[in-house]
């Protein structure tokens, strides 16, 4: 038979513990599933025509019989694009993906599938669906600051099996023309991986990691193959299928283009833009918009596009795609304005960018059934909101505290639902809307501040920060909001600053260790997290010792206490040389110890605390550097509303 299926990569549905609803959500029993379909014809052999017509059985089933009946969430077999006629090549490739819901689509499935015409089938065979064992933990690619192409890949790898693995090298099989996205050919193989600080085998239960150099790369769909070797001997290979696109670490800000009475869009005005700049925003909820694209406003204060893009001929060019975030098109489809959007409708909505060199956004909702809507998209993010804020959790049947609360939730669920995310979409990178001010929320459960406090913007942003996010858009930063809620600018400006010096990390890195420490009487009192890369390892201790006040219905911290935490390292970082604290206004000697292959802190803290390991004794030093550089970079904005009145007096003259 012609197709073989030289890999499968599972992606195990999950839902996390920690949160509530007001029903009981149905069990997480499914899965993703890419299977990477190769033409095993000999060369010379026509090419396999693959069109709506084309049959594909699962279990005896159609995939419009399996979505109809909820079996799966979503698929891409030929019978999706009913319009579309593929040509596969001998030896070239196809990535097909279903998403299961139900067994037997789930781990400890078995599923018989067939393919081609029932005379002559190209593909008969059997197929376990299993936990994985070894993956494909995160694929970054990441190049020059002058182009939107990538030349190099980051590659993390997450060896949960009972022995080492050990890399031997990697391919990258990608399509030859942007309008056949989904034949894929393969590249040559890549034998000069540059191993995380040279430590190319991967222990038990670990992870690691390889560098390459790919050169310059399409912005296309590829499949990503590494070859590993057993402790056996035996070589075998690791798959993932996503979009090549550079990854750049941007902070967003929504409702910035609302529109002032009389003077037209906020973005038109420069003392606006100068605000926005101030609070690090680089991108922003925004279309070409004229009196700001078109003027010289757009070159002292740029912000990359974030929208629908379309058409898309007009948005997909060489001059257009360095102004460019992603795509956001389809809003948030799991609320669908009352009507939950099916996610095999979000696939056909995007499937117009896949011939474009436009990454794709989908903003999920809520934790309880994204997993639906698991891989849709190439850059996933979500939006949940811990204070005065709608919700689709059910806020009063948490039990944190003494008495339920009607205006707020754990403020540590956000880091729960952003590694729920993280799991659901590997190796893929992810994103966050982040709590800000807002001027339009309501009062909930009898709370006056409609905005959360400082405090809270800092601990919800820095839950997402440890689960390594890659980007962070601030809900939201319109004229109107920084207006009204002064008094939680600086506290952005500094978040923002913070993630400008951590920013280079978390693209290198993964995500590595977590742990919630409880007290001896049981009570919560630390998250502990970590993400690590071949320089660095980032460490963040977020406080969860912190009150429900009952009277001013606000989250409250107290002072900072004696504490001691491990943090657990990759084999990879077992040269540690240095560790410091660092925070907006400098970087601080840590008292640590390296014991047993993690890092031992003790400090005296409260609300968020980050360090960062390395084995570089340098790395201090370029880090104080860049944090000078950045504030004299605000400093010559000479414009700070949060902390001059006269800056402020201007923004409120403006909306006059």
């Amino acid at each position: 038979m012609p197709l073989c299926i030289e890999g499968i990569t599972v992606i195990p549905h999950m839902m996390v513990e920690s949160m509530r609803y007001a029903q009981e959500p149905e069990p997480a029993v499914g899965a993703r599933v890419q299977l990477f379909v190769r033409n095993a014809a000999l060369s010379g052999a026509p090419p396999l025509v693959l069109d709506g017509q084309t049959r594909t059985l699962f279990n005896g089933r159609t995939p419009e019989s399996l979505l109809e009946t909820e079996m799966w969430g979503w698929h891409d077999m030929p019978s999706a694009m009913p319009d579309t006629r593929l040509s596969l090549p001998p030896d070239a490739m196809i990535v097909w993906t279903f998403n299961g819901r139900v067994a037997p689509f789930g781990p400890g499935g078995n599923v018989k599938i067939d393919a081609g015409p029932e005379s002559a089938p190209w593909l008969s065979t059997a197929i376990a669906i299993e936990e994985p064992d070894c993956r494909l933990s995160a694929v970054t690619f990441t190049g020059d600051d002058e182009s939107v192409q990538p030349h190099s890949m980051i590659v993390h790898i997450a060896n949960m099996s009972e022995s080492v693995v050990t890399l031997e090298a990697c391919r990258l099989w990608t399509a030859q023309d942007a309008k056949t996205p989904r034949i894929l050919v393969a590249g040559p193989i890549l034998n000069a991986m540059r191993a995380f600080n040279d430590h190319a085998a991967i222990p038990a239960g670990e992870k690691g990691g390889f560098v390459v150099d790919t050169g310059v790369l399409p912005l296309t769909y590829a499949a990503v193959e590494v070859h590993v070797r057993k402790g056996d001997g035996e070589v075998y290979s690791l798959w993932a299928h996503l979009r090549i696109k550079k990854e750049v670490f941007d902070i967003s800000g929504g409702w910035v283009n609302s529109k002032i009475e009389g003077k037209g869009p906020a973005v038109t005005h420069e003392d606006f833009l100068k605000t926005l700049k101030r609070l690090y925003v680089n991108t922003a909820h925004l279309s070409v918009t004229p009196g700001y694209s078109d003027t010289e406003l757009y070159d002292k204060y740029p912000l990359k596009y974030f929208g629908a893009m379309r058409p898309i001929e007009q948005w997909d060019t060489d001059e257009m795609l360095p102004k460019i975030h992603a795509v956001e098109c389809l809003g948030e489809p799991q609320y669908g304005g009352g009507r939950p959007v099916p996610p095999q409708e979000v696939w056909e909505g995007l499937l117009p960018y896949a011939t474009s060199r436009l990454a794709t956004t989908v903003t999920h909702s809520e934790e309880r059934i994204w997993r639906d809507y698991a891989g849709l998209s190439d850059y996933p993010h979500y939006d949940a909101y811990r204070v005065t804020a709608p919700s689709a959790d059910a806020w009063w049947k948490y039990d944190r505290w003494e008495k339920k609360i009607f205006w707020g939730s754990p403020l540590e669920t956000i880091g729960d639902m952003c590694r729920s995310l993280r799991e659901l979409n590997r190796p893929a990178p992810c994103a966050i809307w982040s709590q800000g001010p807002h001027e339009g929320w309501d009062r909930y459960g009898g709370r006056n501040r409609t905005s959360p406090t400082p405090d809270e913007i800092r601990l919800q942003a820095y839950h997402a920060l440890s689960t390594r996010i890659t980007s962070l858009y601030w809900f939201n930063l319109s004229l109107k909001t920084v207006v009204k809620w002064r008094d939680t600018l600086d506290e952005i400006a500094r978040i923002g600053r913070e993630m400008r010096l951590l920013d280079e990390f978390m693209i290198e890195g993964d995500a590595y260790g977590f742990e919630r420490i409880t007290k001896q009487n049981g009570e919560l009192d630390w998250d502990i997290a970590s993400v690590c890369g071949r320089r660095a390892a980032l460490l963040f201790a977020l406080d969860l010792d912190y009150a429900a006040d009952q009277e001013e219905k606000v989250f409250k911290f107290g002072e900072p206490r004696d504490a001691e935490w491990r943090f657990p390292l990759p084999a990879y970082l077992a040269g540690i040389k240095d560790v410091f604290r660092l925070d907006a206004d400098g970087i601080y000697t840590a008292t640590w110890e390296m014991t047993d292959g993690a890092v031992v802190i003790s400090e005296k803290a409260s609300r968020v605390v980050v360090y960062v390991a390395t084995p570089d004794p340098e790395l201090r030093t370029m880090l104080e550097e860049k944090r000078r550089r950045l504030i004299d970079a605000e400093e010559a904005l000479q414009f700070d509303p949060a902390r001059r009145d006269e800056d402020f007096q201007k923004l409120v003259d403006l909306m006059q």
